[in-house]
């Protein structure tokens, strides 16, 4: 029996090991022998220790530094909350773009940190430990969340910040050690319309033609942080067939995932996240179409929720391919005969996939209650983000630290800290435009006999929203410091309306998030881990996690590939630009900006602008730089295809393509279009001049 099952799991192996280029590697456990025996490139440590420490996490995407005066690169939809927040009436930065002319210049942007991996530590036995014999799912997760706290202060000290990052549904947990960095100013950001051009209907295509780009420079003391680390600019670009890797920080994928956990997504959360943010853009399109203003404050907001809506249809396509359910469910059903064969391994694990499957039952009866008691469906917008943050800190700031809810012990507190006193406008016509709709979708979807409903839904919607935003106080900086050095006294006597809002549903939030911690969060855990120890049993880690946020490399080759018979090329060019903007007769949002059009007879038009690769890459990974095998910069990701999108399930490389902004084009328009010589230089290094001409 022990022999035939073997060999059912040898078949398992051959089905679920990553295959082609597919995986998005841990640092401390890359594929080197994989990478050698394809490619014949051998990927030493000093490789990876060089891309680790020069590359950056930074919002929820990627950076890179690029130069030793500590020049950050990233993407422009990345950079956009920066680049909207600094913008006023008068000064569109997202439309005109930007340019420092000198480091004096250089703008420092509202409530933005970056993150720098120094080190990663294995702890997975001092975190498991805490789960003594005889505790319960609710009980072990407790524990081991408090354990998770413990590791994470005791590492954070001295500007740096940690994190227990848990991989593999928590069959592994490692210790992340930050450099945290909360002074980044704005160096350059190319207009809106280059660094989106193609808009929404041309979002996750290719060809693509995005100067999707922007450059910050990070400070310490007041002064360009200087870095021995970062990465280089290839004198030369890439060709097809050329192997490149990608350092990023890719959000989340759910391969390693049980089909009761698939179905979850795709029968539920999918579903209604599809409808609200459907209905979400509709709103924000009315309200852009009331004043040009309008439009200018919404424009960030709208770009990303449109951007997501497209990006979770394309995850929901791996979801409803029947071919592709089918071959999970027949993989899991493999590794579940495999358990049951042997009756010592069907007492350890025998159960898991059960507990899960009753777990996901209490996560669907629970997913709209916490979505509108913890999440940000009903109270909309940063005032009421600031005040129930406010509610909360100040509250588990007086608990010890393995007793707070996570997210908020001593080594998160400077990051909350960052998001609290930022000094990011607010414009309270769409706040109140944002917490009046999703006031009303919570009367439309919840019962009138639900708690929250009956202390927030006195009267109309809209009414509630225009006291709450009208008459807080929380757009004050100064206040809200005075709250937050208050403490919980401050906070329970204060009259500000969304405070007491807040402080009337906090004990209705804490009670169902306890609940999901109990009984979601710490069953999924608990038995995801015995699951991925059957994994580690047979295979070890030669399957990667599923990507969570964190640091990760990926690799592959420039490539093209056919679509319904049609050859696509590997490469634009930044004359296709130029063709598909006279085939569109220059009509938005396929017209360039002026200056494009300006400067055209300078240009290079034959010079590479976007690339299709095979990396493996996910949402997250924006602003990725592309390495070639001697770690210089080719390019920086920005997108993949839209068959790329199913990569959060499975990945495929037949057609799905990251895509990436060439090095060569990037450099070409900055010195001829933007006339940014200084810049330029500054990333080749052939200057260390502080700043060039503005625009």
């Amino acid at each position: 029996m022990k022999r035939v099952a073997l060999g059912l799991v040898a078949i398992l192996l051959l089905s679920t090991l990553a295959t082609a280029d597919e995986g998005m590697w841990l640092f401390n456990n890359p594929p080197k022998d994989q990478i050698k025996a394809k490619y014949g490139f051998d990927v030493t440590p000093e490789f990876l220790d060089h891309l680790r420490l020069s590359s950056v996490k930074i919002g929820g995407g990627s950076a890179s530094f690029v130069s030793p005066d500590g020049l950050l690169f990233t993407n422009h939809h990345v950079a956009q909350g920066c680049i909207h927040n600094l913008s006023t009436a008068g000064k569109d930065y997202m439309k005109d773009g930007f340019y420092a002319p000198s480091r004096e210049q250089e703008p420092k942007c509202p409530g933005l940190e970056a993150r720098v991996l120094q080190s990663i530590e294995d702890v997975t036995p001092k975190v498991t430990a805490a789960a003594k014999p005889g505790m319960s799912p609710a009980e072990t997760g407790k524990a081991q969340r408090a354990a998770m706290s413990e590791l994470e202060n005791a590492c954070s000290a001295n500007g740096m910040r940690c994190e227990v990052v848990t991989l593999y549904a928590g069959g592994m947990y490692h210790l992340y050690k930050y450099r945290l960095h909360t002074d980044i100013r704005l160096v350059f950001a190319p207009e809106f319309d280059i660094a989106f051009y193609g808009g929404d209907p041309d979002n996750f295509t290719f060809p693509r033609y995005d100067l999707d780009i922007t450059f910050f420079r990070i400070y310490e003391n007041d002064r360009p942080l200087k870095v021995d680390h970062y990465l280089k600019w290839a004198p030369t670009g890439v060709k097809e067939n050329d192997l490149v890797f990608v350092s990023g920080h890719p959000g989340s994928t759910g391969r390693l995932l049980t089909t009761a956990q698939l179905e979850y997504l795709r029968n539920v959360q999918y579903p209604f996240i599809l409808k609200l943010y459907k209905h979400r853009i509709e709103l924000l399109e009315s309200f852009s179409r009331q004043s040009a203003e309008n439009a200018r404050v919404a424009e960030s907001e709208l770009f990303s929720l449109q951007n997501a809506y497209k990006a979770i249809t394309g995850y929901n396509v791996g979801l409803i391919d029947t071919a592709s359910m089918e071959r999970k469910a027949k993989e899991e059903k493999m590794l579940q005969k495999f358990v049951n064969s042997d009756q010592k391994l069907k007492a350890q694990y025998g159960e898991s996939w059960n507990s899960i499957s009753k777990a996901v039952a209490t996560q669907k009866q629970l997913f709209k209650p916490y979505s509108y008691y913890e999440g940000t469906v009903a109270f909309r917008g940063r005032l009421a983000e600031i005040a129930r943050l406010l509610v909360r800190v100040t509250a588990e700031k007086e608990k010890s630290n393995a007793d707070r809810l996570r997210g908020y012990q001593d080594s998160n507190i400077p990051s909350i800290e960052q998001k609290l006193f930022s000094t990011a406008p607010i414009y309270k016509t769409l706040e109140a435009a944002n917490l009046a709709d999703g006031l009303t979708w919570m009367g439309n979807e919840m019962s009138p006999s639900d708690p929250i409903f009956q202390k927030v839904l006195t009267r109309e919607p809209e009414g509630i929203a225009e006291n709450l935003v009208w008459n807080t106080r929380l757009d004050n900086i100064e206040y809200r410091k005075q709250l937050y050095e208050g403490g919980r006294a401050a906070i329970e006597s204060s009259t500000d309306p969304m405070i007491v809002l807040m402080r009337s549903i906090d004990a209705d939030g804490r009670a169902i998030r306890q609940r999901w911690d109990d009984e979601v969060d710490s069953v999924l855990r608990q038995n995801g881990s015995l699951i991925a120890k059957v994994r580690f049993d047979k295979y070890g880690t030669s399957v990667p996690p599923d990507a969570t946020g964190t640091l990760r490399l990926s690799y592959g080759v420039v490539k093209g590939y056919k679509e319904n018979g049609q050859k696509i090329p590997w490469a634009t060019t930044i004359g296709g630009a130029y063709e598909l903007c006279e085939r569109k007769a220059d009509k938005l949002p396929w017209d360039l900006p002026p200056r494009w059009h300006e400067t055209k007879s300078k240009l290079d038009l034959n010079t590479p602008f976007n690339i299709a690769a095979t990396p493996d890459i996910i949402g997250g990974n924006s602003g990725s730089p592309v390495v070639n095998t001697r770690g210089e910069v080719v390019g920086i990701i920005f997108d993949g295809n839209i068959q790329s999108l199913p990569w959060n399930f499975r990945y495929d490389d037949q057609v799905g393509r990251a895509v990436h902004a060439d090095g060569r084009a990037i450099l070409e328009s900055l010195r001829k279009v933007y006339d940014a010589q200084q810049l330029a230089g500054e990333l080749v290094g052939t200057s260390s001049n502080q700043g060039g001409a503005a625009h």
